[in-house]
């Protein structure tokens, strides 16, 4: 076995704004393990926010290549365990390696992931494509871009009730809104209702994740529901935004992967909330390995491809929301 590391600098098609961020050009790491003839990827970017660079990933991995690439594990759950310690303080790194270790032991088995896992891609939920903050005239051309069924609509300024009725007179897609913490709780439930009527389905994360007290009143009194993401980052964070939101949106780099992920999924389900998976702006690599968790999930945001100019990978496509697989076994991603 041997561990390979890949970097690359992702262009957007374009400029990227949300209520604390602004970027165009994303920096990623992809990682490859290889196995004789058989190779499987996985991917996390940098992300100034959660203090993650290429290098700090990059050390953390060298740190483990010993353990990597000593055969003396049978699963890609197994690999996590052992490495786990190691990684535990970075799980951007940690989601790389595991999305690469879930790719090839499904080649090993000449399987798709999903298949691999037992699961059926009948019902798969339609991705949502994101519009980013920008001006009402850019929103509305990003939208005319690439029709599409369902839109997150990033929100966080002081005209955000007008920007969703400006763009509601040029669609009748289904809207989700994601703050990004930036509301207060007396705000989001004066907008709910409002929100409600120009056809949003959900209101991502609202306020601050330290504002226990404040979502609790959201949650009683808000007349849409609400999707935890920055109050979501690992698997101790499901049970306790029970009672807060009605559902959690999970992202594979601040988990730790696809390991985690699924028993985040599970303990969701299991507390009767809905499941989301996210996605950063990352190439066909990321966006492959979260294809193979449509099954599981209630919603997904896994657009982060389809952002960028220069996607280094091929995998997965789509067709007007609707994910097509990749005729190739494990999750389908592959390094042009």
């Amino acid at each position: 076995m041997k561990l390979i590391l890949h970097q690359f600098d992702l262009k957007l098609k374009h400029t990227f704004t949300i209520a604390h961020d602004s970027r165009d050009v994303q920096p990623t790491l992809i990682v490859e393990l290889r196995d004789e003839n058989l190779s499987g990827f996985g991917e996390a970017t940098s992300n100034p926010y959660y203090g993650i660079t290429i290098e700090n990933m990059m050390s953390s991995l060298d740190a483990v290549r010993t353990i990597v690439e000593t055969p003396d594990y049978t699963s890609a759950e197994q690999l996590w365990e052992l490495t786990h310690p190691a990684l535990k303080n970075n799980p951007f790194s940690q989601c790389a390696l595991d999305e690469a270790a879930h790719d090839l032991f499904a080649k090993r088995v000449k399987r798709k992931l999903y298949e691999h896992w037992g699961l059926s891609i009948d019902q798969n939920p339609l991705t949502n494509f994101t519009i980013g903050i920008d001006t009402v005239e850019k929103m509305v051309s990003k939208m005319k871009e690439l029709p599409w069924p369902i839109y997150k609509i990033k929100l966080g300024t002081h005209e955000d009730l007008r920007i969703i009725q400006e763009l509601r007179k040029h669609t009748d897609a289904i809207f989700r809104v994601d703050a990004n913490c930036a509301w207060t709780a007396a705000e989001t439930v004066r907008n709910a209702p409002i929100l409600k009527s120009l056809g949003i389905e959900f209101i991502e994360q609202p306020l601050p994740a330290d504002d226990i007290e404040g979502m609790k009143h959201v949650y009683h009194q808000s007349i849409l529901p609400v999707i935890a993401d920055e109050s979501c980052i690992t698997e101790k964070d499901v049970s306790q935004c029970k009672g807060l939101f009605h559902g959690v949106n999970i992202k594979l780099t601040k988990c730790g992967g696809l390991t985690p992920a699924l028993r985040m999924i599970d303990e969701a389900k299991s507390l009767g909330m809905k499941t989301m998976i996210g996605c950063m702006t990352e190439s066909s690599v990321g966006i492959s390995a979260i294809a193979h968790l449509l099954p599981l999930l209630d919603y997904v945001d896994m657009d982060g491809s389809l952002l960028i100019g220069n996607d280094p990978a091929s995998g997965v496509t789509f067709d007007y929301g609707k994910v097509i697989y990749s005729a190739t076994t494990g999750t389908g991603a592959a390094l042009l």
